[in-house]
């Protein structure tokens, strides 16, 4: 077996309009058309997809202090500068890198945790 591409991450919430809120307004993800039963919002991100799946509840918390020792998802961004200040200005948690590495990471309504680096 040789996997050769990503193609998507499926991330559990139980407040679909909190998490389009996050992801869509505050993270500035493109929606896309769906085509399926349940509750949920796709992004699309360049050749890669994020699915929010609705779920009455999601045990997400983060367990490890240092919040990119947990399971999360990472996003390269282009100004890390202005990607704190718009969680800051959401009033979103953020939490620098302990690597010393130009990333923070920050948590969505259900704990999921994001990881936001700048790639230089």
């Amino acid at each position: 077996m040789q996997i050769i591409q990503s193609l998507h991450t499926a991330i559990l919430v139980t407040d679909l309009e909190k998490a389009e809120h996050f992801y869509g307004e505050v993270l500035g993800l493109v929606k896309i058309e769906r085509q399926l039963k349940y509750a949920g919002v796709w992004y699309q991100i360049g050749d890669y997809q994020l699915h929010l799946i609705v779920t009455p509840e999601v045990v997400n918390q983060p367990k490890h202090e240092k919040w990119g020792r947990n399971p999360h998802i990472a996003f390269s961004v282009s100004d890390l500068d202005a990607t704190k200040q718009q969680l800051l200005n959401y009033n979103f948690p953020i939490q620098a890198s302990a690597s010393g590495r130009p990333a923070i990471f920050t948590q969505d309504a259900d704990g999921n945790v994001i990881e936001l680096s700048q790639v230089i």
